[in-house]
């Protein structure tokens, strides 16, 4: 498996903390990067299986009902950083709210003023979270995380200005 997509990558990223089940690693993802990369539960367990018959990661434990843990293998490893270390290309924004304002004309005065009150909300509880995390990062003194809790910050403050624009338009 030369070419790993995205997601294998995020998951192979995760399994490096330790052996996890496709829960834990929907979790652990939604935890470590969810505002800026989604992976879904479908995601997950279509992608478990394959990583495992490439040899990138392997069944380990059985646990409570049948959940299965996955480990992550030398070739996983190493699959990993190449695709760390390869040419990224360009970035892709996946946003469920551009889409909605895209099609808004399709839906009633009244729903769409809740469509952007709820987005509005969302995006400003958002902008508290990576603000904390952002000061957290730097209380820890790890300017990567920093870094990237300030691009959350700033994502989550463009999306309220988008709001606003749509609402007042």
């Amino acid at each position: 498996m030369a070419d790993i997509n995205a997601t294998s990558a995020a998951l192979l990223g995760l399994l490096h903390d330790g052996p996890a089940t496709g829960g834990q690693l929907v979790a652990s993802a939604e935890a470590a990067f969810g505002t800026f990369f989604s992976v879904t539960r479908s995601q997950v367990y279509r992608e478990l299986p394959v990583l495992a018959d490439a040899g990138l990661v392997r069944l380990g434990k059985r646990g409570a009902r049948s959940s299965q843990q996955y480990v992550l293998t030398a070739a996983g490893k190493k699959a990993f950083r190449q695709w760390v270390n390869a040419e990224s290309g360009p970035d892709h924004i996946r946003s469920t709210l551009i889409l909605r304002l895209v099609n808004s004309g399709t839906v009633t005065d009244k729903q769409r003023a809740e469509l952007i009150e709820t987005a509005r909300a969302r995006y400003k509880e958002d902008a508290a979270t990576a603000k904390a995390n952002a000061r957290e990062a730097a209380e820890a003194g790890d300017p990567i995380a920093q870094a990237i809790a300030d691009f959350g910050h700033a994502y989550a403050r463009a999306a309220l200005k988008l709001v606003d624009a749509v609402e007042n338009a």
